[in-house]
């Protein structure tokens, strides 16, 4: 008696767990509706990742803000992820460029929304974090990724990933801070390139600068010879 008082609640375990899965596809296609609904409508736009544990003070967060106010006067909108440190950074900057300022929030324990400077009309929320990149990378016309965490790590490696698969247009990924990223950089072009576990070519698929107007000279540079459109 008590195994069939077992399986049946085992088995009534297992139907509400699966009626949860069935349900949370609707959920999932409601962030892909919403997010594609405002973005496509927003334009070309530069997604910029970093640490959200940057202060004001630090000097990457600065980069940020210039490099943003910089790529938005040259016509692009600026994606962030919405939180604090190089993403509010980059929001900042896209306001005082009087640029379209986004944030792609998502929902994590202790996160308090996004930043003051993300446009109130541009602010989209996700609890998948897999369908936040895709708006990350379906809409964005150039990664720019200053130092961060896994997170950023993440992101750098999805759009590495997506180009060298043809899986999305190419476009350009740069990494901001050359002291900060030389060790990753020269771990790739040693040990991945010496074991060919990546081609030579691959490397060319990012570029590194310490210099701001680099970081948006790369940009507009690579439109001037390639269409703006989404991705993918």
């Amino acid at each position: 008696m008590e195994e069939n008082n077992e399986n049946h609640i085992a088995t009534e375990s297992f139907d509400q767990t699966h009626s949860e899965d069935v349900w949370s596809i609707f959920k999932i296609m409601g962030e892909f509706i919403e997010g594609y609904d405002k973005l496509f409508k927003i334009g070309p736009c530069v997604s910029i990742f970093g640490s959200a544990r940057a202060k004001p003070g630090n000097k990457y967060y600065k980069m940020a803000e210039e490099t943003a106010q910089k790529i938005t006067e040259k016509g692009f909108g600026i994606i962030t992820g919405g939180g604090p440190g190089i993403m509010e950074a980059a929001n900042k900057g896209a306001r005082e460029g009087k640029g379209k300022s986004v944030g792609l929030g998502i929902s994590l324990p202790f996160e308090q929304g996004v930043n003051e400077f993300v446009d109130p009309d541009y602010v989209i929320d996700f609890n998948y974090f897999f369908a936040r990149k895709v708006m990350f990378v379906k809409y964005a016309q150039g990664f720019i990724v200053f130092p961060g965490g896994f997170g950023t790590l993440d992101e750098f490696f999805e759009a590495m990933t997506l180009i060298q698969t043809n899986k999305v247009t190419r476009f350009p990924v740069i990494l901001v801070g050359k002291n900060y990223w030389s060790g990753l950089v020269e771990w790739i072009k040693k040990t991945m390139i010496e074991n060919k576990t990546i081609s030579k070519e691959d490397i060319d698929l990012f570029k590194v600068t310490d210099d701001c107007d680099e970081a948006v000279n790369i940009i507009c540079e690579f439109y001037k010879k390639h269409s703006l459109s989404p991705n993918f």
